[in-house]
């Protein structure tokens, strides 16, 4: 019973991190949803936490880093999206393509390279299980 009011506490925590629309390069916005969280048994003190990214047609996210423990892996679900990390090249991927971001990234672009349709992401985060808030607007 235990860990279901901690698990519930830290998906609350993770829902109000990235809950709210976020500005995006011309208005419309993203949803981020937890999907999973879970203490990684055979690493002590690591968690992998999961969140989907739903981008309007147009929608982005503001330049912002993450839990300086994290190790990111990406995933398209549907659509197209644009990415830049770390000042290098803005790159599109598409359903099905993937990327990672290292601890300490800077994510100056993330937004659906679609201006009618829909994107979609998965985001796999592998960070210090006491790193509760994922991601940081950058100013």
């Amino acid at each position: 019973m235990r860990n279901r009011i901690i698990a519930a506490a830290v998906i609350a925590g993770l829902a109000s991190t990235f809950a709210g629309p976020a500005p995006a390069h011309d208005g419309p916005t993203e949803s981020v949803k937890a999907k999973f969280d879970r203490s990684i048994p055979n690493i002590p003190g690591k968690s992998i936490r999961v969140v989907e990214v739903d981008y309007a047609p147009n929608g982005a996210s503001r330049p912002h880093t993450h839990a300086k423990s994290a190790f990111i892996y990406a995933y398209v679900l549907s659509g197209a999206i644009e990415s830049r990390v770390n000042g290098g090249e803005t790159r599109r991927y598409k359903t099905g393509e993937s990327w990672f971001e290292a601890p300490g990234a800077i994510h100056s672009i993330s937004r659906n390279a679609s201006t009618s349709k829909p994107a979609k992401l998965l985001a796999v985060f592998i960070v210090d299980s006491d790193d509760n808030k994922l991601t940081t607007p950058v100013k």
